[in-house]
């Protein structure tokens, strides 16, 4: 009898300090900041996106020309980790301006494929018209981010579909 207590109290105690990690609060917006790199802006519901946008920007890489900018690009993402969490889809906008990239995303608003473009536009921006432009657009920069964008979903095993 014991010994069958005293079994149950160490598998207890066990499974309370050496449990598998836990997910990222889904109800909380995640704002990260890599300062002179990126700048990402991510809903409640969406924190699982980091991983493929961590991967967009190491595809992208930092850029050594801080007076060149790129028009925002927006993307329908399909990424199997967070459509387990209720999404099918996601919008995420990417920009890179003044030498830094800003990646945001958000959940449809509805299930109409129609207003996935006016759904991102509108969240990117609201945050981006906070920021001071400096330079000229630079449309090789546009198809750069593009291009990282494709590969990084193709090395994560993510669909993306290019908005226009």
């Amino acid at each position: 009898m014991i010994e069958t207590i005293t079994i149950i109290t160490l598998s207890v105690l066990f499974l309370i300090f050496f449990r598998p990690g836990k997910t990222p609060p889904l109800n909380n917006p995640l704002v990260i900041e890599r300062p002179d790199h990126y700048h990402m802006t991510l809903p409640p519901q969406l924190n699982l996106a980091q991983p493929f946008i961590e991967a967009v920007a190491a595809q992208i890489g930092k850029s050594s020309d801080e007076t060149q900018y790129s028009a925002p690009q927006y993307f329908e993402v399909r990424d199997r980790q967070v459509t387990a969490h209720g999404h099918n889809c996601y919008m995420l906008a990417i920009t890179q301006c003044n030498g830094m990239l800003y990646f945001q995303a958000a959940s449809p608003q509805s299930g109409e494929p129609n207003n996935h473009l006016s759904t991102i536009r509108a969240f990117a921006d609201s945050v981006l018209m906070r920021l001071h432009v400096n330079g000229e657009h630079d449309v090789a920069l546009d198809e750069r981010i593009i291009e990282a964008t494709q590969k990084a979903a193709q090395l994560c095993r993510i669909h993306t579909k290019h908005l226009s």
